[in-house]
C-alpha cells in the first residue's frame, strides 16, 4: 500500500492521461510483464519498463503532486510508462517497500528540496507582506515601474473600450436584423483592434458576437443580450475608479488584466482546507491547452477553480485526479465573486482513510426561475453510500450536493455579483438524467425495455417527458418537479451518465449557467469523469 494506506482507482489514473491514445497505451503497460525493479515508499513509486531499446525506461512518480519523470523520449505528460506504472499499482499489484534506486532517489530528493525552499519562500513572503522591511523598501522602485506599466496599459484598454462603444452604437443604430449578412470580417477586425488595445477579454467577447449570427433561430435577441453585456463591461471599465473594489477587480479581469500569481500568493490571505477535486476539463484552441480543475473545501464549502496551461499538443502540468482530497492553501484572485484561485503550499493529501468533514456552506438566496421537470424518477430510491475512504487522498463517497432550485439560486447569487459570469460550479444530488424528446418518443413507443416489467417507471417517465415538448436533455430532481436543461453545447458523454444512473438518482458535478447545465463528473461509488477528451474551442 502507499504511504497513506490507500491506492488510487484505475479511473483516477486514467483521468490524468493527456488524451485517449495515452489511456490506451498506458493500459497495455498495466500488467507486470514489462516491469522490473518496481518499488514504493514515502509517497513515491518507481520501476523499469522494457521497451524497444536495449535499456529499460526509468519511470518514477511522486504521488504527492502527482509528478512524473521518465527516461523515454515522449513529449506527453504523463507518458504511457507513467500511466502504466500507476495502473499497475492501482490494481493492487504487490510492490516491495524498499529504498529508491539512485536514479529515482536523485529526482525525488531534488523535488522535495525545491518544495522545502518554496515553502520557506512562501512563508517568508507572507511575513514580508504583513510588515514593512528593508527589502520591501528596496523594491519601491520596481513597484513604481510595475504600477506605471499597468497604468499605461489601462489607458490603452480604456481607449479601446471607447472605440468599442462607438462600434456597438453603430451596430444598434443600423439594426441587428442585417448583422448576419455582413459576415464575420467586421467582428474579426473589431477583435483585432481590441487585441491592439491589449484587451484580450474584450477581443474574445467580440469574437463570440460574430458566432451568434449563425447560432440558429432567435439569434437577434441573443446578439442584443451579448451586446448589452459587452456595453456594460466597456462602460464599467471606463468608470472602474468609481466601482467598489471587488467589482472593479472583476471588471479588470474580464477585460484581460491579470494578477501576478507570485504576488497573489505573497499578499493574499491563504485559505487552508481539505480540497476535494470535483472535476477537470481540458480545452484546446489550437495554440494553447487550458486545463480547468474545480475544487471544493470540505470545511469551508467554498468552490475554487485552478487554471493551468500547456503548449499545443502538450498537457498542462497541473494533474490532480478527480476524487483527490488535497490538504493545501489556496489564494483567491480578487473578484466580486471569488472563484479562480492559485495553489499555494501543499501539506499532503488529507486524512488517509478518514471521513470527510461536513460542509458548512450556507444555502444561497433564490434568484432564478426553474423549468418543470420532464421526469423526476421520484419512485427510485437513492443508492446508499458507505463511509468515505481516501484513495491516496481520494474520496470514494459522493460529496454532499443540492437540488435543482438551490443550484439555480447559487448561480443567480453569483450572477448578481458578476454579471458577466457564464456559469457557476455546483454539485447536484439525487438527479436523474432524462434524454432528449426524440429518444423519449421512441422509448414511449417501444415500451419498457424489459417487456413492461417496470410498470410506471421508465416507460411512463418517457411518455410524460415527450409530452413536455422540450427537445433537449435534462437533469431532473428525483424528489420534485424541477429540472435543469443540459447546455446544448455540452461535450460530455450523456449516454454514459444515463448508464451510470440506470434510472436511479445520482450525484453529478458540473457548471450551471444561463444556457443550461454541463455535467462533468458523476459518482458511482467512485467518481467517474464524463468528459472523454480535450474539447476544442477554436474554429
Amino acid at each position: 500500500m502507499n504511504w497513506q494506506g490507500e491506492r488510487w482507482t484505475a479511473e483516477q489514473v486514467l483521468a490524468l492521461a493527456p488524451d485517449a491514445a495515452s489511456q490506451k497505451a498506458g493500459g497495455k503497460l498495466s500488467s507486470p510483464a514489462p516491469w522490473s525493479g518496481t518499488g514504493v515508499r514515502d509517497g513515491a513509486l518507481w520501476g523499469l519498463c522494457s521497451g524497444s531499446g536495449s535499456k529499460p525506461y526509468q519511470t518514477v512518480i511522486d504521488l504527492s503532486g502527482p509528478a512524473y519523470r521518465c527516461s523515454c523520449p515522449s513529449r506527453k505528460f504523463p507518458c504511457k510508462h507513467a500511466l502504466g506504472l500507476l495502473l499497475l499499482w492501482a490494481t493492487g499489484e504487490p510492490m516491495p517497500d524498499a529504498e529508491a534506486p539512485p536514479w529515482a532517489a536523485e529526482w525525488l530528493t531534488g523535488r522535495r528540496e525545491r518544495a522545502e525552499r518554496e515553502a520557506a519562500s512562501y512563508a517568508g513572503a507572507q511575513g514580508a507582506g504583513a510588515g514593512e522591511g528593508a527589502a520591501g523598501a528596496g523594491d519601491d522602485g520596481a513597484a513604481r515601474r510595475r504600477a506605471d506599466r499597468v497604468e499605461q496599459r489601462e489607458r490603452r484598454i480604456a481607449a479601446g473600450a471607447t472605440e468599442l462603444e462607438q462600434r456597438l452604437t453603430d451596430l444598434v443604430r443600423d439594426g441587428l436584423a442585417g448583422a448576419d449578412r455582413s459576415g464575420y470580417a467586421q467582428w474579426d477586425e473589431t477583435a483585432a483592434r481590441m487585441v491592439d488595445a491589449q484587451a484580450p477579454g474584450l477581443a474574445a467577447r467580440v469574437r463570440e458576437l460574430g458566432a451568434i449570427t449563425t447560432s440558429g433561430a432567435g439569434w437577434p435577441s441573443r446578439l442584443l443580450e451579448e451586446c448589452a453585456l459587452l456595453h456594460l463591461l466597456s462602460e464599467g471599465f471606463q468608470r472602474v475608479a468609481d466601482l467598489p473594489a471587488p467589482l472593479a477587480a472583476t471588471a479588470r479581469t474580464r477585460v484581460g488584466l491579470t494578477t501576478d500569481t507570485a504576488e497573489l500568493l505573497a499578499t493574499a490571505e491563504p485559505v487552508r482546507d481539505d480540497w476535494l477535486v470535483l472535476g477537470r476539463q481540458d480545452s484546446d484552441d489550437g495554440k494553447l491547452t487550458t486545463r480547468r480543475v474545480w475544487l471544493r473545501g470540505e470545511r469551508t464549502g467554498r468552490m475554487a477553480l485552478l487554471l493551468s496551461f500547456g503548449a499545443a499538443g502538450r498537457a498542462p502540468e497541473l494533474a490532480l485526479p478527480v476524487g483527490l482530497v488535497l490538504d493545501a492553501d489556496l489564494a483567491y484572485y480578487p473578484a466580486a465573486r471569488p472563484l479562480r484561485a492559485a495553489l499555494g503550499r501543499r501539506y499532503g493529501t488529507a486524512n488517509g482513510g478518514g471521513t470527510p468533514a461536513p460542509t458548512g456552506a450556507p444555502a444561497p438566496e433564490p434568484a432564478a426561475a426553474v423549468a418543470p421537470a420532464r421526469s423526476a424518477g421520484a419512485d427510485a430510491a437513492s443508492v446508499p453510500h458507505t463511509d468515505a475512504t481516501r484513495a491516496a487522498g481520494a474520496a470514494a463517497q459522493a460529496p454532499p450536493g443540492v437540488d435543482v432550485a438551490t443550484a439555480l439560486a447559487a448561480y443567480g447569487t453569483a450572477l448578481r455579483d458578476d454579471p458577466w459570469l457564464d456559469a457557476w460550479p455546483v454539485v447536484l444530488s439525487r438527479v436523474v438524467p432524462v434524454p432528449d424528446a426524440a429518444t423519449l418518443e421512441a422509448l414511449a413507443g417501444a415500451g419498457s425495455p424489459r417487456g413492461g416489467q417496470q410498470g410506471g417507471g421508465a416507460g411512463a417517465a418517457a411518455g410524460s417527458a415527450a409530452r413536455a415538448g422540450d427537445d433537449g436533455w435534462q437533469l431532473a430532481d428525483a424528489g420534485g418537479e424541477l429540472a435543469l436543461p443540459v447546455d446544448p453545447r455540452c461535450t460530455s458523454n450523456l449516454w454514459q451518465l444515463t448508464a451510470i444512473s440506470g434510472g436511479a438518482p445520482l450525484t453529478v458535478f458540473g457548471e450551471c449557467g444561463h444556457r443550461g447545465f454541463v455535467p462533468l463528473t458523476a459518482w458511482n461509488g467512485a467518481p467517474v469523469a464524463l468528459t472523454s477528451g480535450t474539447h476544442r474551442t477554436g474554429p
